[in-house]
């Protein structure tokens, strides 16, 4: 039988989405870098050409669901219209309905992806806070908005609502979370110098 040799960034590629899989199904720590080698039957020296270990494909597991989301992201933002308020309006709520959103969310909440689910927050907070900067700026230039520190406010935006209504890490009972995204609102106002009630709109992201 002829070998099958793929080109390296495609074979790359494929270790790579045949880890997220796994890992997302049955665990970080319960899936060994055999288990990987066994989905796409390639041999022991074929997936340690590309990474040195299974920490090593981890952090190119989460680059790869992070590049992903920003490319969605990016696709959503570029097609938003209007001021940065309606802007963000439509990129906030679009964004909030992709498709496999609630897939990806159930499999990391499990407790075996505790780990991966932590990383991937944090480097979806690094990758998507330059789109919201971008916003904020266009904002600060329609005195919709008022700072100098556009990418910092981002930053902790994102940090506060993805780290706070997630009940994978806390696991807050029902009136417990809904207080705290009843003040999320008022608090990115705040943050950006914004108009009373021009981000109400968040709460319908929560519904």
């Amino acid at each position: 039988m002829v070998r099958t040799v793929k080109d390296p960034a495609e074979r790359r590629r494929d270790i790579i989405a045949a880890a997220c899989r796994l890992f997302l199904e049955k665990g970080y720590d319960k899936t060994t870098m055999a288990d990987v080698m066994k989905e796409l039957h390639i041999a022991k020296g074929t997936i340690y050409h590309y990474f040195d270990s299974k920490e090593d494909l981890l952090i190119a597991v989460i680059d790869h669901m992070s590049d992903e989301q920003f490319a969605v992201q990016q696709a959503i933002l570029e097609k938003s219209a209007g001021n940065a308020l309606q802007r963000f309006e439509q990129f906030v709520i679009a964004g909030s309905r992709q498709s496999d959103h609630e897939t990806v969310i159930e499999h990391l909440h499990k407790p075996a992806n505790a780990g991966m689910h932590m990383l991937l927050l944090a480097r979806h907070i690094t990758v998507q806070a330059p789109l919201y900067a971008g916003l904020i700026e266009q904002g600060c230039r329609e005195d919709l908005f008022v700072t100098d520190r556009p990418l910092e406010r981002a930053e902790f935006i994102l940090a506060g609502i993805q780290f706070l209504t997630d009940t994978g890490i806390y696991p807050w009972k029902e009136a417990e979370l809904q207080r705290r995204i009843e003040a999320f609102p008022s608090m990115v106002e705040s943050l950006l110098g914004a108009s009373p009630g021009s981000f109400a709109f968040l709460l319908k992201v929560f519904k």
